[in-house]
């Protein structure tokens, strides 16, 4: 749904490479993160994918249209909601942003109206759908952008930070209605976020940029099972830890991380502490999340 060749941005007679061949191919019904630090080319990567900018080389398709040559096609295959920017007009409503943008979309007003329901019902917004954007909370307001996104029903949709400042609530209503989007509807789904809990959660596949490079175009469970640490345990016990291990006890339970060359030698450890009187509670294998892989990422250029 999301192709993305050998794309490339140079700026100035400095020649510095904003992005560097960067190719992507992202399927139908996937929620995909794209994920880098500051200055990683992230940006500069959405906004030609989006028409913004012209690349210096490389090609961008949407649902099977060059962004290049069938901009209008293209276009129409996208919807976008973008952190930091008033995706919506505040001195409206819920309802006439909605019928605002999709008449501006080209749909007819019944099918609006139709579309515009089912999707304030399904966001929570039904009851105030005639209220003005700019007297709701954060929450509210990003529901709309994201309601504004999906008026025309468009196949792709990039979410900028779509949870960032939400409350609880907010932000389980969004995942939720992302993964539906997704899963069942076929939505793709380009997220950016620096949430990484979130796109942990969310995303079938992440791609991650840094000094406008990918180092990283897997599957999320496969991204974080190349980084799990074979040599490293976590040992918990009941009360605390009998001397000489370097342990941490909260609530009366205590944690022992420990690092072993063979994975035989954390036996010896068990055994050590249950001869000193030690009540083990439970003994796992470090699983990294998707924070420990980013930083590794971006700061290890071996690891691509």
């Amino acid at each position: 749904m999301i192709e993305i060749d050998a794309l490339t941005k140079v700026y100035g007679a400095a020649q510095v490479r904003a992005v560097d061949e960067v190719s992507l191919h992202v399927g139908t019904g996937t929620v995909f993160g794209f994920l880098g630090p500051n200055g990683a080319g992230k940006t500069t990567t959405i906004k030609m994918l989006a028409g913004l900018l012209t690349p210096t080389s490389g090609q961008v398709r949407l649902g099977g249209f060059d962004v290049a040559r069938q901009r209008s096609a293209a276009m129409a295959q996208f919807g976008a909601v973008l952190e930091g920017s008033r995706n919506v007009y505040w001195s409206l409503s819920a309802w006439q942003n909605l019928m605002y943008f999709g008449r501006l979309k080209g749909l007819r007003k019944a099918r609006v109206a139709e579309r515009a329901q089912d999707l304030l019902t399904d966001l929570g917004l039904w009851e105030r759908r005639h209220d003005k954007v700019g007297g709701f909370s954060r929450g509210m307001q990003q529901k709309v952008a994201i309601a504004a996104a999906l008026i025309a029903d468009p196949p792709i949709v990039l979410l900028d930070e779509p949870t960032l400042g939400l409350d609880v609530e907010a932000t389980r209503t969004v995942k939720n209605w992302i993964a539906e989007q997704a899963r069942e509807l076929g939505t793709t789904i380009l997220l950016t976020t620096h949430q990484l809990d979130v796109a942990q959660e969310l995303c079938d596949r992440v791609a991650v940029m840094r000094q406008g490079r990918l180092v990283a175009d897997l599957p999320t469970r496969e991204l974080l099972a190349r980084f799990r640490e074979r040599d490293r345990y976590e040992i918990r016990l009941e009360g605390a830890a009998p001397p000489g291990f370097d342990a941490v006890t909260r609530e009366g339970v205590t944690t022992i991380n420990v690092r072993v060359s063979d994975p035989r030698e954390v036996y010896d450890v068990v055994e050590r502490l249950r001869a000193q009187g030690a009540v083990l509670e439970s003994l796992t294998q470090v699983q990294p999340d998707l924070e420990d892989v980013f930083l590794a990422l971006v700061s290890e250029p071996s690891h691509a």
